[in-house]
């Protein structure tokens, strides 16, 4: 067999092989199996039933009672805030925001719910009534950027509502609210980029975490100075405490992994692997929390993994890795709620910036391939190539 042949045998078995994988590939639903394929060729198959978001849902908090639950979307297209009946799950109200970003908190009697405004460098106060977001107040912590950079990012509250706490991604600070008077009381100063913050049980100590210094300071509520800095994984985000307080658990995204501090001691006493496979390669962006109701087990957030991680941890110290439950594209967040386990997926349930359509066929995107094919064809088969 001359060269020529083989070459022609060789561009039909690649044409015909581009041509099938085109087909296998191509992003969309796969009417077969139901699953979806992302323009990465992962494919999802989300356990449960979903209701649509907005662009990008970064968090979500119920309120004490449970009754209520908001979700804040921080995208960049148009940014909201929604209230949605967690037990019926429909939507009862949703506003437009200007700006926003990740922090979220509800009052404890329920009639107040906090929102970050961005680089608005403001809080949104909405008062809640007949599950309804009412006209929102506004927390001043600056003029909006570029005059000052701030922008809140993770909210905690007071039970009495008398405190709110705020951290900053902009000026590095956590600052202390009256929400009743609007009042900035005092600011204290962070030594990174802080992510969200958490109180105890007490009320005693706010601990925030430090996406940009690997590490989680705890601050005395009552002195307002920093009391400790623990160590954590790189980029720590979200924040989870036992109900008794012993046990912190600390998300952290660039390294896949939980960090587990025992509150007494204030030392990590053990760092959970989220990943799906046994490597230290970056990836999983490990990014939301939620423990069951006896507390045995801890569900995690693995954004680009597109999945929940989930661990006994009913031993401290010795969790086990329970296996995986498949959700939605870019989970950012969990909640528990009874037997419902409630997860933001900040990008959906398929591919983007049409998701209705129109999408690519594998038609047209097999009538080009072949194109392709012919005219490589053609140029073999000319006499003069045959007898080169």
């Amino acid at each position: 067999m001359n060269n020529s042949i083989k070459k022609l045998i060789f561009t039909i078995a690649l044409c015909l092989a581009a041509s099938a994988y085109s087909i296998a590939q191509l992003p969309g639903k796969v009417k077969s199996t139901g699953q979806v394929i992302l323009p990465n060729g992962w494919k999802l198959s989300p356990a449960g039933r979903s209701l649509p978001l907005g662009d990008l849902p970064l968090n979500m908090q119920l309120s004490t009672s449970g009754k209520l639950l908001a979700v804040t979307n921080n995208g960049q297209s148009t940014q909201s805030l929604q209230l949605i009946d967690p037990k019926s799950e429909k939507l009862l109200d949703e506003q437009v925001l200007r700006k926003s970003w990740y922090g979220l908190a509800f009052s404890n009697d329920e009639k107040h719910l906090y929102a970050s405004g961005g680089n608005d460098n403001w809080i949104l106060d909405f008062h809640l009534q007949d599950n309804k977001l009412n006209k929102a107040d506004t927390i001043k912590l600056g003029t909006p950027w570029p005059l000052n950079k701030i922008c809140p990012t993770g909210i905690a509250v007071n039970k009495s509502n008398t405190k709110l706490y705020t951290v900053t991604k902009e000026d590095s600070t956590l600052y202390i609210i009256d929400p009743q008077t609007k009042r900035i009381l005092n600011k204290v100063q962070l030594p990174a980029i802080a992510y969200s913050c958490l109180l105890s049980p007490d009320e005693t100590k706010l601990y925030v975490s430090l996406w940009g210094g690997r590490a989680v300071v705890v601050v005395n509520t009552a002195s307002q100075t920093i009391d400790n800095r623990i160590s954590a994984g790189d980029h720590p985000n979200e924040l989870l405490l036992n109900k008794q307080g012993t046990n912190l658990f600390v998300a952290n995204a660039n390294d896949n992994t939980v960090s587990i501090i025992n509150t007494k001691t204030n030392k990590v006493i053990e760092t959970v692997a989220t990943t799906l496979y046994p490597t230290r390669l970056t990836g999983s962006t490990t990014n939301g929390l939620a423990l069951s109701a006896n507390e045995k087990t801890l569900y995690i957030a693995n954004a680009d993994n597109n999945c929940l991680a989930v661990f006994d941890v009913s031993v401290s110290g010795n969790s086990k890795s329970l296996g995986f439950i498949p959700v939605g594209w870019y989970p950012t967040n969990v909640k528990i709620l009874g037997g419902k386990i409630l997860v933001t997926n900040g990008k959906g349930l398929s591919s983007m910036a049409n998701p209705q359509g129109p999408q690519p066929i594998a038609k047209a995107d097999n009538s080009s391939i072949l194109a392709v094919c012919l005219r490589v064809l053609y140029h073999l088969l000319m006499p003069q190539n045959l007898l080169s």
